[in-house]
């Protein structure tokens, strides 16, 4: 099965900072420890990939993904009904046309918290796709499973 995010993921993944339904995200070093954060940035990059900008390029994720690029993000609406997993493989992209794209598709308030673009942008492999605790999506080759 491939990854192709739908439509309404992309357009959740896009608005979740501005309506109000933060993501969260976990990383872990070549420790194991895990660690959890919330990036206002996140936003479809494509299909099958998600990205985010980091506004201070000492973070720690940045570290962590360098050690051990495996991540996973959640997504959760209540309202609307809607909560879904994505876990991927995560990497750091100074091409200046991919970081330009993703700061400029970042929410407005998280532009201004890096008004002179002096952070850099994370690009996420979708590997597979959780909802309702079923694999809905997995990269051709995954054997990974919804826990």
């Amino acid at each position: 099965m491939a990854i192709e995010l739908p439509e309404e993921f992309q357009t959740a993944i896009n608005n979740a900072f501005t309506d109000g339904f933060p993501i969260i995200w976990t990383s872990a070093g070549a420790n194991g420890q895990p660690s959890l954060a919330f990036f206002g940035t996140t936003q479809a990059y494509s299909d099958h990939e998600v990205a985010i900008w980091m506004r201070t390029t000492n973070r720690g994720f940045l570290a962590r993904i360098e050690e051990n690029p495996q991540v996973a993000m959640m997504y959760r609406n209540a309202p609307a009904r809607l909560t879904f997993q994505i876990h991927g493989e995560a990497h750091r992209v100074d091409d200046p046309a991919v970081k330009k794209h993703v700061y400029e598709h970042s929410a407005e308030a998280e532009q201004k918290a890096d008004p002179d673009r002096l952070g850099t942008a994370v690009i996420v492999d979708v590997v597979r796709v959780i909802q309702r605790g079923q694999v809905i999506m997995a990269r051709d080759g995954d054997t990974g499973s919804a826990d």
